[in-house]
């Protein structure tokens, strides 16, 4: 009854407004008010997606609001002339005062139709129309204030006015919630689509630009609630649940030379009750409401799937099989896809057991999953980095009798001066953790492969070493064993345990460290830093804004369900409760300008540095799919980064005076990533070439290299035996029962040895959420507004850019098509496409968001 009533109410209002408008027509014919100039504007807006009584309600009483002239009220500003009023305004937490003058405020404008129909179930974008009245004293507008007199929010998405007197169409891109005023202390305002250095920002709207960042940054202190736009910093204390079991209690990462960590963003949840030191928790089925700036939360589309798929993570059980929580032979795997429980992953689509052949396993080193960690061998026997001191020795075991016989009639030193030896080492990163690790379920080794690159550009493994600490005590060194390539007998058995030991820490360490460290956790300083210290008319802010969206939403979703104590990291990858630990105790070794492509590629021995060659580098290893791609879209991204830097930034003496620029700079280092505040190698930010050197690296690792580590998670591992997480058992010895199973059921005892059912169905399903692209992605060398900046030559070089990620599509399919590059399809016949820019939604297997959104 009341929606009928409101309904015809509505239409009452609606005629009589035209009623009005013609009468105001015919008065103004006669009066000469119709002289008056309309500037006439349409505003995209999203509202609220709603689905409980308590929305529809407030939407009903939004009706009433907008039937009796409020609702949405829009002001423009002006940036050219300024109020004669002076204003004072409390603009920092030191309580500093600074006068200025504002820009000229217009009269209030009103969306029309606001809202013409109940709330839908499902949110959607609309158009309304807007008119202001030309004011002189205007003139050309650069922001409008907005006020929300609804009792609830709206995403607003542009504001463009036409036919401005004297400048034509004037855009507004905005991506924001609104909430109602009266949860803001300030009126929100919105700049145009012009780019302005600080220096360069027209009088009248200087006031209101850092007016915007000190609202952004807040006074750190207080609870923060969900319409807040606050972005702080916080250390990783939030991972430990005390409160709930002292076994959950985990250390604090940041803030310490035992544990630095990069920071995270602050959600001013009170301490738990058992330690002050570490923040309470959420309930689980309250995960995805932990705070993060609104802005930065996943859209309706997303947030709709993973909370879907979020929910529907369980304990994992498997009625009728005899052994309950094992798999009892590969067909038992294979039925999860068979059945239609799961999607086939690629890795054996075409071919069910290529991903057991020694080529398979030493392809995905170059064109995997974790393709970043292969180093080029340069000293034989491989040798340890650990503290002799502390670790004793920890040199490796492998000799000469061991792959001696198998380098295709070389020597060792020839094949070392030919560049013919690789290593995937793993041993000095996880031989501190065995210890512990191995005193839970858990029974790990810390591993090393070497390899060797055969005349066809493939690379065959040669001898995996096995090492636990010595019984006696570290100092007495590691406990190693040599296994190598085997085709026949139970030998063939244990080479490929040994092999799947050596999958399982590279699975680890993909997932903790290639994965979460270098991409999510490093990127998260950034986004905060440029929130709070780059305003939204800042070259930069504009330029980086993309690649930073969702981030800040995954990564608390991350530390709520998965990296947290008992979370699923912890009960499905083998480092267990020292998961974070140890990734904060690599992160030591984190350096800035390691992170660019080239320098990494230099770092691992892959490349070296050639004038001749393509993007100046020479690769080592020539049919290298993850670098040989990863270097094209480098190339490209530095090119559009150094074309668009380069037009706002004429000298270095621009970028050294740039006030907001170098607070940036000095915030990310002191507070976002403080504690390496003191290192030699961050970029002065002096120079325009450190500016663009910077903003390519953020760029590249917020894209590129998190798409090449994180969309092939389902597509390689999603089959668990290609890439097990934890080891249950050790390797057998002759004379146990578990040796004699490898000679009587060898398959069998693989899965007895790695991943159970349970852990196998918990891993498949997260990583097939976080493999997925959703409809609303947004890829790189795409904008979700086209009118993202009004300055010309900088839409012509995205243009271009977008062209060149194109050609480098065309490039990878006419690699994968070409028969001399053997790995980038290899045994399981699956092309390499990580690293392919575009993608359909789903399960893909390729494609490169803008962001680390999932």
């Amino acid at each position: 009854m009341l929606h009928s009533i409101i309904e015809m109410l509505h239409s009452i209002r609606e005629m009589l407004h035209s009623i009005i408008e013609m009468l105001h027509s015919i008065i103004g014919a006669n009066t000469g008010e119709n002289n008056r100039i309309l500037i006439r504007g349409t505003v995209v807006l999203m509202k609220k997606n709603v689905s409980d009584f308590t929305d529809l309600r407030w939407s009903i009483i939004d009706r009433v609001y907008e039937l009796v002239g409020k609702g949405v009220s829009l002001q423009l500003v002006s940036a050219v002339h300024a109020d004669p009023m002076v204003y004072e305004k409390e603009l920092s937490q030191t309580k500093k005062k600074a006068n200025g003058l504002q820009g000229k405020v217009g009269k209030p404008a009103y969306l029309k139709g606001r809202i013409t129909t109940i709330t839908p179930l499902t949110a959607g974008e609309s158009a309304f129309k807007v008119t202001f009245d030309h004011d002189e004293e205007i003139g050309q507008p650069g922001a409008f204030i907005i006020r929300n007199n609804h009792r609830s929010e709206f995403y607003l998405r542009t504001l463009t006015l036409e036919d401005v007197p004297g400048h034509g169409s004037i855009h507004f891109v905005c991506n924001s919630w609104v909430y109602p005023a009266d949860k803001y202390d300030t009126d929100r305002v919105f700049f145009t689509n012009q780019t302005y250095l600080p220096s360069e920002t027209p009088g009248p709207l200087r006031g209101y630009r850092e007016r915007e960042l000190v609202n952004l940054r807040g006074d750190g202190i207080g609870e923060l609630n969900e319409w807040d736009r606050v972005y702080d910093y916080a250390y990783y204390n939030d991972l430990g649940n005390p409160d709930e079991d002292p076994e959950y209690a985990r250390p604090v990462l940041g803030g310490s030379v035992e544990y630095p960590y990069p920071r995270r963003g602050r959600t001013s949840r009170p301490p738990s009750e058992t330690d002050p030191n570490t923040e309470s928790r959420l309930p689980r089925r309250k995960s995805l409401n932990i705070y993060v700036p609104r802005d930065e939360r996943f859209g309706h589309i997303k947030m709709s799937y993973l909370y879907k798929g979020f929910g529907l993570l369980h304990e994992f059980e498997a009625p009728g099989d005899s052994t309950h929580n094992e798999f009892d032979s590969f067909q038992d795997v294979l039925d999860l896809y068979e059945g239609l429980q799961f999607p086939t992953p690629q890795v054996i689509q075409e071919d069910r057991s290529a991903w057991r052949t020694d080529k398979e396993f030493a392809r995905e080193m170059l064109a995997g999953l974790n393709p970043v960690l292969i180093r080029l061998l340069q000293e034989f026997p491989p040798e340890s980095k650990l503290d002799p001191e502390v670790y004793g020795n920890q040199n490796s075991s492998i000799t000469k009798e061991h792959i001696g016989n198998h380098l295709d009639g070389l020597t060792i030193n020839k094949a070392l001066e030919e560049k013919k030896l690789f290593k995937l080492d793993h041993h000095d990163t996880l031989m501190p953790y065995p210890r512990r690790i191995n005193t839970t379920s858990t029974k790990t080794y810390a591993s090393r492969t070497v390899l060797f690159l055969k005349d066809d550009g493939t690379l065959k493994p040669l001898a995996i070493e096995l090492s636990l600490p010595h019984p006696d005590g570290d100092k007495f060194g590691a406990v190693s064993k040599v296994y190598t390539p085997a085709e026949h007998g139970v030998e063939c058995s244990i080479w490929q345990l040994a092999k799947a030991y050596a999958a399982v820490n590279d699975s680890g360490y993909h997932q903790l460290l290639s994965h979460w460290l270098n991409t999510h956790a490093v990127i998260e300083p950034f986004v905060i830093a440029t929130n709070r210290q780059l305003s939204g008319l800042h070259p930069i802010k504009k330029l980086l804004d993309p690649h930073f969206r969702n981030t800040m939403n995954i990564n608390a979703l991350a530390r709520q369900i998965l990296i947290n104590a008992g979370g699923v990291v912890e009960r499905t990858f083998y480092p267990s409760k020292y998961a974070m630990e140890m990734s904060s105790v690599v992160y030591k070794n984190w350096v800035f300008t390691e992170q660019a492509l080239p320098a990494d590629l230099i770092n691992r021995g892959m490349a070296e540095k050639d004038s001749d060659a393509p993007h100046g580098l020479r690769l080592v290893l020539d049919d290298y799919p993850y670098a040989v791609d990863g270097l094209e879209i480098w190339s490209a991204i530095e090119t559009w980064v150094e074309d668009y830097c380069s037009f706002y930034y004429k000298t270095d003496e621009m970028v050294e005076k740039d006030s907001e620029l170098q607070t940036w700079w000095k915030e990310l280092r002191e507070e976002g990533h403080g504690d390496k505040k003191d290192e030699p190698w961050w970029p002065k930010m002096h120079t325009v070439k450190e500016l663009i050197d910077t903003c390519t690296i953020i760029i590249w690792v917020a894209s590129a290299l998190h798409a090449a580590v994180n969309f092939g998670q389902y597509p390689y591992a999603g089959f668990l035996p290609n890439r097990p997480t934890i080891s249950r058992r050790f390797m057998p010895e002759e004379g146990t029962p578990e040796y004699e199973e490898v000679e009587s059921n060898p398959e069998k005892a693989f899965l007895n040895t790695i991943t159970s059912r349970q852990q196998a169905l918990r891993g498949i399903s997260v990583i097939e959420i976080l493999s997925r692209h959703s409809s609303d992605e947004v890829y790189l060398g795409k904008r979700d507004t086209p009118e993202w900046t009004l300055d010309a030559t900088p839409l012509i070089d995205f243009e271009k850019f977008g062209r060149k990620l194109a050609d480098i599509e065309e490039n990878i399919i006419e690699r994968n098509g070409d028969q001399r590059f053997k790995n980038r399809v290899g045994p399981v016949n699956m092309p390499y496409t990580l690293l392919y820019p575009t993608s359909e939604d789903g399960l893909t297997g390729k494609g490169i968001p803008n962001s680390v959104s999932i």
